[in-house]
């Protein structure tokens, strides 16, 4: 796996990858080119495997991860961090956070928040083993395919 700047060719496969990891609420692609164009106060990175068709120049690498990044002066706000479920547990999630942090840091961000779906139990443990802890409570803030709908926890770490 490696990890780079997103790229506007990566879109297609970020908003297939988001319709797998996030059904009921889902970023259409033309989000992602909004996102990618708020640069430079935005910033998106991909995690790249190799595919079947892999070669020595980087080609047949297949996006399995993204995460994005908002930093408004002293506070940065993870805006979505995804890995495609098959990717899972292999350190995909922390490497893109990780770069998160990294970024935050060189734009000059003391904290990052987040926001999270209660019922996420995997990113809930990424970001508990990373230093965020929860500070506020929105009730019933997502959508679920049936019924009751989900909280969301708003998390905070402070970078050092």
């Amino acid at each position: 796996m490696r990890l780079r700047e997103a790229r506007w060719q990566d879109l297609a496969a970020m908003a297939a990858l988001e319709s797998r990891c996030f059904p009921h609420d889902a970023w259409p692609e033309q989000t992602f080119w909004a996102e990618l164009a708020g640069r430079p106060r935005r910033g998106y990175w991909v995690a790249l495997a190799a595919g079947p068709n892999a070669s020595d120049e980087g080609m047949g690498e297949k996006v399995v991860g993204y995460a994005g990044l908002d930093v408004s002066g002293e506070v940065a706000d993870v805006m979505t961090l995804a890995v495609d479920p098959r990717q899972r547990g292999a350190g995909v999630g922390a490497a893109l956070l990780q770069t998160l942090h990294t970024a935050g840091r060189h734009r000059g961000a003391l904290a990052m928040m987040l926001e999270v779906r209660a019922d996420n139990r995997a990113a809930r443990c990424l970001y508990d083993a990373h230093g965020y802890a929860t500070i506020h409570t929105r009730s019933d803030y997502y959508r679920t395919s049936a019924g009751p709908w989900v909280d969301a926890l708003i998390m905070r770490k402070e970078l050092r």
